[in-house]
């Protein structure tokens, strides 16, 4: 099934931008690092905890190479990954003080911000296709209408889960239409594949596995609703630490400028950390994941804008929030500029 033609992706930097914006960020980050923890009083933090996920690739460049942690140590702070399994877990890392950076779906983060999560997102780490219906290729669900009724397997609290709500609504059906099946993304899976959900809200790098090991069937695309990738960063942190947070974008940009000029390697790492075949790796890093607009900016306030009446509908924030203010507390605009080379 093909996307929409309104929701069609911008096309990302050539091989050559991404060289370009190498090399700029090379030496971004020393000014950075010249700067540190040491400007204006400013103090390093012992430790800091940031999160890498599979349908965050460039996480799991930055963790490989270890730049994040050669800068750092000149400040003497530590630095601890940790894996989030799903925005729903990054975002309870987050909210439990575990973790001081994650990445999340925007739409996400809009919620949990929205019932308390005190939480900002100063850069945007990927514009992906990751997630969308999925039932099994024999089948015989067709329609978005069909899943009335049905057993449906989606994590709370994640994009998928979200996607799955608007996508009913598209068709005029609510949650209460459908059995929903909670599950972690791995589990929500393996219950579609083993026939104990009729159809499941998939995310990448599991999705496309499914697709191409399975032979499991995309039954509903839509890549507008897919939300954008959000790092995000406790507020507390980010007031103490702001240095330490552009020297984390920083390195996100050096990954990223990597990953645009080696995504087949890029795929390799996937392939390699998600313990997922190179083909279903290269799926995900070539055809579903734009990198190419990683400064936050009001294109990622419409689309909150655009998607935030699916939380009202469903009732997942308390009554009289303004999501609109939520949104404008949220997406920091202004943090990141001078460190991204759009």
């Amino acid at each position: 099934m093909s996307r929409s033609s309104d929701s069609k992706q911008q096309q990302p930097p050539t091989r050559r931008d991404a060289l370009v914006l190498g090399a700029g960020l090379a030496a971004g980050i020393a000014g950075l690092t010249s700067v540190g923890a040491r400007a204006q009083g400013a103090v390093a933090p012992k430790e800091l905890r940031l999160d890498h996920a599979y349908y965050s690739p460039t996480s799991l460049v930055l963790r490989r190479f270890g730049w994040l942690e050669e800068d750092l140590a000149k400040d003497g702070t530590a630095v601890r990954w940790v894996l989030s399994a799903g925005s729903n877990r990054a975002l309870e890392y987050l909210n439990a003080g575990s973790i001081d950076i994650g990445s999340t779906a925007g739409l996400a983060a809009l919620l949990a911000r929205a019932n308390g999560n005190p939480i900002r997102t100063p850069y945007i780490f990927s514009r992906p296709e990751w997630t969308a219906l999925v039932v099994r290729g024999d089948s015989g669900i067709r329609s978005l209408a069909d899943l009335k009724g049905r057993r449906i397997a989606a994590t709370k609290g994640t994009d998928p889960y979200l996607f799955l709500l608007r996508a009913l609504h598209t068709v005029g059906l609510k949650r209460g239409d459908i059995e929903h099946v909670a599950l972690q993304h791995a589990d929500g899976r393996a219950a579609l594949e083993q026939g104990r959900v009729d159809a499941w809200a998939g995310l990448d790098p599991l999705m496309a596995a499914s697709e191409l090991d399975a032979g499991s069937r995309l039954l509903y695309r839509n890549v507008g609703f897919n939300t954008y990738g959000f790092l995000n960063v406790r507020e507390e942190f980010l007031a103490r630490h702001p240095q330490t947070v552009r020297r984390v974008i920083a390195a996100y940009e050096r990954a990223r400028a990597w990953t645009l000029a080696n995504p087949s390697d890029a795929a390799k790492i996937l392939s390699e950390e998600a313990k997922v075949s190179l083909p279903v790796a290269l799926l995900q890093v070539k055809l579903r994941s734009d990198f190419s607009h990683p400064q936050p900016s009001d294109e990622h306030v419409k689309a909150l804008q655009a998607a935030a009446p699916i939380l009202t509908a469903e009732q997942l924030v308390k009554p009289g929030v303004d999501l609109n203010r939520t949104i404008a507390d949220l997406v920091d605009t202004r943090f990141a500029a001078g460190l991204v080379k759009a």
